[in-house]
């Protein structure tokens, strides 16, 4: 195969790939608020910005290891989620969509500010998070995959391997979650809070704890993203919530495997339409500099989107009733 189609693997190399994984679970997560709640999040980027730097200062700055690291990541995920929730949760769910997008953004700027250095790296962020997970490795370091033109060593292969099975283990247990009686009552909430308050439930403890749950996932999967590279805060900007969104609508909403596929598809659609693009570049055919293919790649995307809004709302696994009602 032509060297010029070598992004055809890439594309086979996102579906599994550590930032797929990341959104994916993030995705989970949002769809718990969304579509089986109602709860209008906008700051998932802020969940994992919050779970990114507890587990990076740990790892990184403070030295525990990856359990202790992981626990101070849960921690902050769950005390960003009572921050939010607590003065919102009890209002209406455009509240909770407002202070969610603009807590995200200060979650953002906080960490990248000159003074916030010494410990978060400010605007470079954090290397070598991921030290304490790779030292877990028990795949020999002489073992590797060659898929294609890509290469995957030990510690490549070990990253994956855990964080798909984190997704795995996260979508069981959502699906045991929703197919609960604690599961019956947030749709309820999702479908007639009133409702649901007159037959004695606490809406908002309920509320709460799928806040806290999503943000949770959030905030692991994440550290997938970083361990094999580095924290960067302006990696989790307003327009990583976006993707999250695109995601969970694109597998749909109120389902447990939607937002994974979605994920998958997402990631491995932006590979395929980045590299046609540079093919495109480079041959000619399409009359623009490099700097501009980066954007024509999402504006694809977001037409791929866009059609996929108008001919199927409800996504690829969704249902029409449920659609009609998120919508």
């Amino acid at each position: 195969m032509s060297s010029d189609f070598t992004f055809i693997w890439v594309a086979v190399g996102a579906l599994f790939d550590p930032i797929t994984i990341a959104y994916a679970l993030a995705a989970l997560g949002l769809a718990l608020h969304f579509g089986f709640t109602g709860l209008l999040n906008f700051g998932q980027a802020g969940f994992m910005t919050i779970g990114g730097y507890a587990f990076a200062i740990g790892a990184v700055k403070l030295n525990v290891g990856f359990f202790p690291s992981l626990l101070m990541a849960i921690a902050g995920a769950v005390l960003f989620a009572l921050l939010l929730g607590i003065p919102t949760l009890r209002l209406r769910a455009d509240y909770l969509s407002i202070v969610t997008i603009g807590a995200a953004e200060i979650v953002r700027l906080s960490v990248r500010t000159p003074e916030a250095r010494p410990l978060t790296g400010g605007s470079d962020g954090l290397n070598g998070t991921g030290a304490s997970f790779f030292a877990l490795n028990p795949i020999p370091d002489t073992f590797s995959i060659n898929l294609g033109p890509i290469h995957y060593t030990n510690d490549m292969v070990w990253v994956r391997l855990v964080g798909w099975i984190t997704v795995i283990v996260a979508a069981l247990i959502i699906w045991l979650l929703v197919r609960s009686p604690w599961g019956r009552v947030i749709k309820g909430i999702r479908e007639d809070e009133d409702a649901v308050r007159a037959l004695g439930k606490n809406a908002f403890s309920y509320k709460m704890q799928v806040l806290i749950i999503g943000g949770v996932l959030a905030g692991i999967g994440v550290i997938f993203a970083i361990m094999p590279s580095s924290l960067q805060p302006d990696n989790y900007g307003t327009q990583t919530t976006f993707f999250i969104w695109a995601i969970m609508l694109l597998g749909g909403a109120a389902t447990i495997f939607g937002p994974i596929v979605g994920s998958m598809i997402f990631w491995a659609t932006i590979a395929i339409t980045e590299g046609f693009v540079s093919l495109g570049v480079k041959t000619g055919v399409l009359p623009i500099t490099p700097v501009q293919s980066g954007q024509i790649r999402y504006m694809l995307v977001g037409l791929a989107l866009m059609l996929l809004v108008i001919f199927r709302p409800q996504g690829i696994f969704g249902k029409k009733a449920e659609a009609r009602f998120n919508g």
